[in-house]
């Protein structure tokens, strides 16, 4: 459903976030037809190990499924799912049992045979069209969806990590204007609708430290993988554009399996607390420091933008595979 702006700057804001994913769409769509060019062509395992790579995205990343699983890929053929759940462009497949499939966190669909043995492999595709590399998007969702999701998937969460992660975001309940004293409003120079992790209790910040340390790669699974339910085809495999090209023959991506991401983001750090200052926006007088959760390449807050003030946002960091690249020419 399209977003009604609520004042100019609002309807920019839109604009904005549409014509970003349009141009990641467009990536997802060329990277499929140029894997549907390369039928035919045969990939064999090579001794690079390498995940920041240079030239075609299409080929870069079937030579990188052939070396990762040591097989010789024949034949392929792809799909592009990546515009089902946000536009609802896409091409039609169905799942194992014949059911038409709307949504996916696999953005590209690769069926390939190797070896008289056919295989269908999920990509995750994340796009930057800057100089730069940027914070990129992974999980969207709500504090107690959040909560539930951990839960469904045997993680427990108690009710006090629940309560301070609905404080964090801000959710109607649990904000400061719903729990201070109108002289405490009154001297309250920070945000009146959310608190900041360092405001939450303590027990409550105790507790996600446990429950992500306990089971950082756990999480970090499922924040790639997950985000429909009974998605039929979650994705193995995550192919990062890193910064704006000018030929995509000659494009800069990072790829990884799903495993090789999360040993490599625990390997960069466990839970950590980041500290940060609010320099724009409506609370920019606000001169206390904040904390920022972050778990390995993975950092989290609350969302804050008009349409979805309260949403659980979790992002890659800007640049990990380049913290990579540097950790791999070390050692």
């Amino acid at each position: 459903m399209a977003q009604i702006p609520t004042s100019k700057a609002h309807g920019k804001q839109i604009e904005a976030g549409t014509a970003g994913r349009n141009k990641g769409h467009r990536f997802e769509w060329l990277l499929t037809a140029e894997i549907n060019k390369l039928n035919g062509t045969v990939f064999s395992p090579t001794h690079n190990e390498s995940h920041l790579l240079q030239g075609n995205p299409a080929y870069n990343l079937l030579q990188y499924i052939s070396n990762n699983r040591n097989i010789v890929i024949e034949s392929v053929q792809a799909s592009w799912l990546g515009g089902l759940a946000t536009s609802g462009l896409g091409d039609a497949i169905t799942d194992d049992d014949g059911n038409p499939i709307t949504k996916s966190k696999s953005d590209v669909l690769i069926k390939i045979k190797a070896q008289n043995k056919t295989e269908t492999i999920g990509i995750s595709v994340k796009t930057c069209n800057k100089k730069n590399p940027t914070n990129d998007q992974m999980f969207f969702t709500t504090a107690k969806a959040f909560c539930q999701l951990l839960i469904d998937n045997g993680i427990s969460v108690n009710e006090v990590a629940t309560t301070g992660l609905s404080m964090f975001c801000g959710d109607v309940g649990y904000r400061p204007i719903d729990r201070m004293s109108e002289d405490e409003l009154k001297t309250r120079i920070s945000d009146p609708n959310r608190y900041y992790w360092e405001e939450t209790s303590q027990e409550s910040q105790n507790t996600w430290r446990d429950i992500i340390s306990t089971n950082q790669d756990r999480i970090s699974l499922l924040l790639f993988q997950k985000a429909y339910k009974d998605d039929p085809f979650p994705p193995e495999y995550l192919l990062h554009q890193t910064v704006k090209y000018t030929n995509f023959e000659d494009c800069e991506t990072a790829v990884f399996s799903m495993n090789e991401i999360i040993t490599l983001s625990k390997m960069h750090s466990g839970f950590i607390l980041s500290k940060y200052f609010i320099h724009k926006g409506t609370y920019k007088n606000d001169k206390n420091p904040h904390l920022a959760p972050r778990f390995g390449f993975i950092q989290f807050q609350r969302g804050g933008q008009k349409q979805h003030p309260t949403q659980l946002q979790f992002n890659l960091k800007s640049g990990y595979f380049y913290i990579l690249k540097d950790y791999f020419d070390r050692t």
